[in-house]
């Protein structure tokens, strides 16, 4: 055999593989890489959404804080006030107490004093009788002196 005749041969074996290979090999292989690039740019996409659902939820999650942060310092706000109010009316509550315990107190102090004038009166009185009983030394009738005694008290 020449050199012709087998470089003849391997090209036409090589020819026969190349075709087998195109034909029965290369396909399956073609294919295979295909759903490979199909699913690693399905995976590509799908962690692009998930990263674009994970900044979305994330938005979400700053807003619902904040908007929880905001709820949070409203109702602190608004218990403060509430407090504020509470501590005022509890003030005027007891200014209004003390007020009433003051006329309370004026209005006894001043049956106090009118009682404490009738009792002085009547002992101013008695010391009258009994100083004019000294002075005329003998006894005055009461009964007889009740208006002169009258009198005298409504002078004192």
């Amino acid at each position: 055999m020449s050199i012709n005749a087998t470089l003849f041969f391997q090209m036409v074996v090589f020819l026969i593989l190349v075709g087998f290979t195109m034909k029965f090999v290369w396909p399956p292989i073609a294919k295979a890489l295909d759903e490979r690039i199909a699913k690693v740019q399905a995976g590509l996409s799908a962690a692009d959404k998930a990263k674009a659902d994970l900044a979305s939820a994330n938005q979400r999650v700053e807003q619902q804080l904040s908007a929880a942060r905001n709820d949070a310092a409203k109702r602190l706000a608004d218990a403060e006030r509430l407090a504020q109010q509470m501590v005022e009316e509890a003030k005027g509550r007891a200014s209004e107490e003390g007020a009433k315990i003051i006329a309370a107190a004026r209005v006894e102090a001043e049956q106090e004093s009118v009682k404490a004038r009738v009792v002085l009166r009547e002992q101013v009185a008695g010391l009258a009788v009994k100083g004019a009983e000294q002075i005329l030394r003998r006894e005055v009738d009461a009964g007889v002196h009740a208006e002169l005694l009258g009198r005298l008290k409504a002078e004192l």
